[in-house]
C-alpha cells in the first residue's frame, strides 16, 4: 500500500484549463448584438407596413448592413465589438494621450514615480522593517510588493520532482487569504552584460598574459554582451479595501498597509520554502527602478548593470519619449508588441508546458501571468449564476429546435467541475497571459512576434495581439506593479 501510494505521489499529474467563456445574454449573442439586430429587425417590420414587398427593398441596405454588422466577425470579434474599441483609440488620439514626453525641466513631486499615463499617480513607499519597495496605487486601493524568484530547470527535472515543485499550494494560500488582490509573475529575458562572466573569471581564472588567457578573455567580452538571461519576479498586491479592518487594527494609513502587506509577505515566503522555490529577497527601490528602466530602455540595460550606482532612483526610472500606435508602441531605444494568452491548452496537459514559450531563444520578452483570486462566496454565486444561464440558454435551443453543441456541453462540464472543486475546499483563481515583445527596429519586432507565436502553437496556446491599449498592456505586461488591463 505503502509503495503504491508512494509510486502515485511520484507521477507528474496532467491538468486542465476551463475554456474561455463566450457566452451572451440570449443564445450566445450579446447585448450590443442584441441591440443591432433588433433595431434591423424594427426596420424590417417598418418597411413591410408601409411599403410592403417594395419597402423591404428600398429598406434592404439599412438592415443588410446592421445585421453584417452585428454577424460578421474581423479579427477574432464582430464588427460590433470593435465598436468601443475604435471609438476610444479615437478620442485619446484626438486627445493627444498616445503620446508622452517626459517634461527634463519640471521636478516631479517626492514619491512620485516617473511614468506615463494612468502610472503617473503611483507612489513610492519603503517599508522601514524589510526595506522592500511598496507601490501604491491611489485609485485602485491597492498596494504592491516584488520579489525575486531563483529556481532550476523546471524542464530538466524527473516527473516526481516536477510533481513535488508544482506550486499550486502557493497560490491556494493567496485564496485563502481573501486580501490579495493580484499576483503576477513574470519571467522576462534580459541582454546579458556580460557581468557574470567577467566575476567568474576575475576569481577563478588565471590571467597570466598567455595566448590562452587572452583568447578566454575576448571570447567572455564577446560573448557577454550578445547573450541573455532570464529573471522571474513575483508580485503581490493587497486590497486595502478588503482589508481596511486589518490596516485599521495596524495603525491606519500607509504605515498600517504596510504592517498587513508584511503578514502576507511572510506567508507568501513560507508557502515558496513549500514549494522549494528560492527566493532572493524583497526587491528595494533601487531593484524596481532598474527593472522599469529596462522595461521601457532595453539598451541600456548592460551599462545599468555594470554600473550598479547608476539608475537606482524611481523619481527617474521612467522612459523619455512614449508613442502608441495601433499595434505596437515606441519606447526610448526599442519597439514594443503584446500579445494576449487568448486561449490555453483544451486538453490535459503536464506542469511545463510554456516551455517553448519560455525558452525561445534570441528573443527579448517579457510573460506576465497575472492570478486574481476570487473569494469563495463570490465564486459560488457565480457559478451558480452561471450554470442557471447554460440550463437555461440550453431550454431555449431545444424549444426553438436548435441543435446542442459540443462546445456548450464542455463549458457545462466545465462548470460542474469547478464548482466540485470550490466545494473541495480549493480556491478559484482566474488567469490572464500577456507576452510583451521587444526588438531594436519594427523588422525585427515583426520577426520576433512571428517567433513567440510560433511558440505559442508549440505550447498548445493561442494567442492574439491586442490592438487600441498597447500602452495599457503594456504597462501589465512588462512591469510587476500589478497593472490591470
Amino acid at each position: 500500500m505503502s509503495a503504491n501510494t508512494s509510486e502515485a505521489s511520484l507521477e507528474l499529474r496532467p491538468v486542465q484549463f476551463s475554456r474561455l467563456t463566450k457566452r451572451g445574454l440570449l443564445l450566445g449573442l450579446s447585448l450590443p448584438q442584441l441591440l443591432v439586430l433588433a433595431t434591423a429587425l424594427g426596420i424590417i417590420v417598418t418597411g413591410l407596413y408601409t411599403g410592403g414587398g417594395q419597402g423591404l427593398a428600398w429598406s434592404s441596405p439599412a438592415w443588410a448592413s446592421l445585421v453584417v454588422i452585428a454577424w460578421v466577425p474581423v479579427g477574432g470579434r464582430k464588427l460590433i465589438e470593435w465598436a468601443p474599441i475604435v471609438t476610444r483609440w479615437l478620442l485619446r488620439t484626438r486627445a493627444k494621450q498616445t503620446q508622452y514626453r517626459r517634461r527634463v525641466v519640471k521636478p516631479r513631486p517626492a514619491g512620485t514615480l516617473a511614468l506615463p499615463g494612468d502610472l503617473a499617480a503611483l507612489r513610492e513607499w519603503v517599508d522601514p522593517e524589510t526595506g522592500a519597495a511598496m507601490i501604491h496605487d491611489p485609485h485602485a486601493q491597492t498596494l504592491t510588493v516584488v520579489c525575486g524568484v531563483a529556481h532550476p530547470a523546471f524542464v530538466l527535472l524527473d516527473p516526481g520532482e516536477q510533481q513535488r515543485r508544482v506550486w499550486g499550494r502557493v497560490l491556494a494560500a493567496a485564496c485563502r487569504s481573501g486580501r490579495i488582490a493580484r499576483i503576477q509573475v513574470q519571467e522576462r529575458t534580459l541582454p546579458d552584460s556580460g557581468s557574470g562572466l567577467t566575476e567568474w573569471w576575475r576569481e577563478h581564472g588565471h590571467d597570466d598574459g598567455s595566448w590562452a588567457a587572452n583568447t578566454y578573455r575576448e571570447l567572455i567580452e564577446r560573448a557577454g554582451p550578445a547573450g541573455e538571461r532570464h529573471a522571474t519576479t513575483v508580485s503581490l498586491s493587497l486590497d486595502m479595501r478588503a482589508a481596511t479592518r486589518q490596516i485599521r487594527s495596524a495603525g491606519g494609513g500607509m504605515k498600517g498597509a504596510a504592517v498587513v502587506l508584511g503578514q502576507e509577505m511572510q506567508s507568501f515566503q513560507t508557502a515558496l520554502r513549500s514549494a522549494e522555490l528560492q527566493m532572493t529577497g524583497w526587491l528595494t527601490p533601487g531593484d524596481v527602478a532598474l527593472i522599469l528602466r529596462t522595461a521601457y530602455d532595453p539598451a541600456a540595460g548592460p551599462a545599468l548593470e555594470r554600473h550598479g550606482a547608476l539608475g537606482r532612483e524611481l523619481a527617474t526610472a521612467g522612459p523619455v519619449a512614449v508613442n502608441e500606435a495601433w499595434d505596437r508602441l515606441r519606447s526610448d531605444s526599442a519597439h514594443h508588441a503584446v500579445l494576449w494568452i487568448s486561449e490555453w491548452p483544451r486538453a490535459q496537459t503536464f506542469p511545463g508546458f510554456l516551455a517553448p514559450l519560455v525558452l525561445t531563444g534570441g528573443v527579448l520578452r517579457s510573460l506576465s501571468l497575472h492570478y486574481l483570486p476570487v473569494r469563495a462566496d463570490q465564486a459560488a454565486r457565480d457559478l451558480r449564476r452561471k450554470k442557471t444561464e447554460m440550463v437555461a440558454d440550453a431550454a431555449q435551443r431545444r424549444k426553438i429546435g436548435q441543435v446542442e453543441d459540443t462546445q456548450a456541453t464542455a463549458e457545462y462540464g466545465d462548470v460542474l467541475q469547478q464548482e466540485s472543486e470550490l466545494t473541495a475546499g480549493h480556491g478559484v483563481l482566474r488567469v490572464v497571459g500577456l507576452v510583451s515583445v521587444s526588438a531594436p527596429t519594427n523588422g525585427e519586432l515583426d520577426a520576433a512576434v512571428s517567433q513567440i507565436e510560433q511558440a505559442a502553437i508549440q505550447a498548445s496556446c493561442e494567442t492574439r495581439r491586442l490592438v487600441g491599449q498597447q500602452a495599457q498592456a503594456f504597462t501589465a505586461a512588462a512591469l510587476p506593479l500589478c497593472r490591470p488591463i
